[in-house]
């Protein structure tokens, strides 16, 4: 059965493309001066989404190390550790590192790119191995740009429902 449209309860609503709301509620993270309740990014994204929609989204940024959140009295707060270019990178590294012949899938990868981004990705992997080579001389390290979390959170069994721990009167608000 077809979700309906709120202003027009004949017509079905616009289905989003996938990955598009994650896109939606990072880039609203990503405007805040500071960490934000699901509630600022609920009426952020226009407030046609259930709180609960939101909490599911923001829990599972955080489970792909795309957000952080910290505790603030009984409710979370919370804030991007990634931008959307690393989310979908990270997306990429996933589904890549799922296949078992990685060379075949990059290679397939590549062979498919379009002149001017095969042009990117050669300028992009030619600056990469000269940070390499100028890394490996000092002794630095390099990071490969993954979006990671600062630490801040752990996996302390956050409920992917409601966003808490489960501890009796939490509320995300």
């Amino acid at each position: 059965m077809a979700q309906r449209n709120r202003e027009d309860p004949h017509r079905p609503s616009r289905r989003r493309g996938q990955g598009e709301l994650e896109s939606q509620v990072l880039g609203a993270l990503r405007e805040a001066e500071a960490p934000v309740t699901a509630a600022w990014v609920q009426e952020r994204l226009g407030g046609d989404l259930a709180y609960t929609t939101v909490v599911t989204i923001l829990t599972r940024l955080l489970a792909k190390d795309a957000v952080a959140r910290e505790r603030r009295g009984r409710s979370f707060v919370w804030r991007p550790t990634a931008d959307v270019a690393g989310l979908a990178a990270l997306k990429m590294r996933r589904l890549l590192d799922g296949e078992s012949d990685r060379e075949a899938v990059l290679a397939s990868f590549v062979t498919a790119l379009p002149p001017d981004d095969e042009q990117v990705l050669r300028a992009l992997l030619e600056t990469a191995h000269a940070t390499d080579g100028a890394a490996a001389s000092d002794g630095s390290d390099v990071s490969d740009g993954a979006a990671a979390s600062d630490g801040a959170d752990t996996e302390d069994g956050a409920d992917v429902a409601d966003g808490t721990d489960g501890a009796p009167g939490d509320t995300e608000d």
